[in-house]
This record gives C-alpha cells, sequence and structure tokens, in this order.
C-alpha cells in the first residue's frame, strides 16, 4: 500500500503534534493545531515547521535533568517560541529559554513561565 504526500505529511504532523503534548485535529487530511486552516496566513510548510519547532523543543526539555518539562507547554508561530507553565525557580526559567533558543529554526523566546514552589 503506497501513501500519497498528504497522508504523509498529515501523519507525520500529527505524530509530531501528539509527541509535544498539542491536540491534533484531523481536517480534509491536513493536520492543524491553533489556528483556523483558510483563514490564517500560514502555509502548510510554515505549520509543519512550527510543529517540528515545537516537538523539538519539548524534547529537548523532556531530556533536560533540570527541567520539569511536563509542567512546561511550547507553542510556536512563525519560527517565535512561547513557554508557559510553572517551574520551581528562576534558573529553570533560563536553562528552558536557553534550550529553546538552541532549537534550529527559532527567531525568538518568549517565557510566560512562574515560578512555584510545591
Amino acid at each position: 500500500m503506497r501513501l500519497s504526500n498528504g497522508v504523509l505529511v498529515a501523519s507525520l504532523l500529527a505524530a509530531l503534534l501528539m509527541a509535544s503534548g498539542c491536540e491534533v485535529l484531523l481536517l480534509g487530511g491536513a493536520a492543524v493545531t491553533g489556528y483556523k486552516m483558510g483563514t490564517d496566513e500560514k502555509s502548510v510548510s510554515e505549520v509543519v515547521d512550527d510543529s517540528a519547532i515545537t516537538a523539538s523543543v519539548k524534547t529537548r526539555l523532556i531530556q533536560d535533568a533540570q527541567v520539569r518539562a511536563l509542567n512546561i507547554d511550547v507553542d510556536t508561530n512563525l519560527g517565535e517560541v512561547t513557554l508557559s507553565g510553572y517551574v520551581r525557580s528562576q534558573a529553570e526559567i533560563d536553562r528552558a529559554v536557553i534550550i529553546a533558543k538552541g532549537v534550529q529554526g527559532v527567531r525568538r523566546v518568549t517565557p510566560f513561565l512562574k515560578v512555584r514552589v510545591d
């Protein structure tokens, strides 16, 4: 069985988004998150790039022992990454920002992380 390029892209995008903790919505064979298909000015390649960046940032956060990645949400729009959630210290915020900035394709990182001691 041979899959079309559109099905492969949609499947890859869905897998990346699920791995990053994002919700996936499949519309007409295209997976989208965070924006309305046909109304926003993002191309399919920009959506795929943003999803790949989100997945890469989340993966690197999970791999880092200094960051509690499960408490951090990662959103990407045109290469601009937003980090939100709760962390244990300012040092953890700083580390998460450094990790996100190290991902290829990231243009800017905006941390909306708050310190909360459990």
